[in-house]
């Protein structure tokens, strides 16, 4: 079966259940939990942000990765963008591991990318307590 048949049309349902269930996930409704890892969200997200006239709201996807540990990522400000609606926060970028959790306060931080687009944790609520944190800065 085709990649766009296969995975990318039917990711489309997943994409749209987590928008609908947004505020389950976090009350502040920026935060989309896909119960699946590895759905290809970007181009739904902002196709359904658009029909449903909620552009630019949704700053973090979290899902379970291949290793049943966490992930957090960011949303960027176009699909095709580098450039993230809020990314993790800066002193956070490029470290791993122990010094994670104690530069971030979160226990079982395991990483965030240099550029500061994605992190894990080891659980679901360590990746939330991330969110929070992040949710707290201000954008810039």
């Amino acid at each position: 079966m085709s990649y766009f048949g296969g995975s990318w049309w039917p990711a489309r349902k997943i994409v749209a259940a987590a928008l609908e269930e947004r505020f389950s996930a976090h009350s502040s409704g920026r935060v989309l939990l896909l119960k699946e890892g590895g759905a290809p969200w970007k181009e739904h997200l902002f196709t359904l942000e658009a029909d449903q006239g909620i552009d630019g709201q949704i700053y973090y996807v979290i899902y379970p990765d291949q290793a049943n540990k966490w992930r957090v990522q960011c949303v960027p400000i176009r699909p095709d963008s580098f450039e993230n609606r809020l990314s993790l926060p800066a002193d956070w970028r490029g470290v791993r591991d122990a010094d994670l959790a104690t530069v971030s306060g979160v226990k079982g931080a395991i990483f965030v990318h240099a550029s500061g687009f994605i992190g894990g944790n080891e659980t679901k609520e360590g990746i939330m307590e991330m969110v929070e944190i992040s949710l707290k800065q201000s954008k810039s």
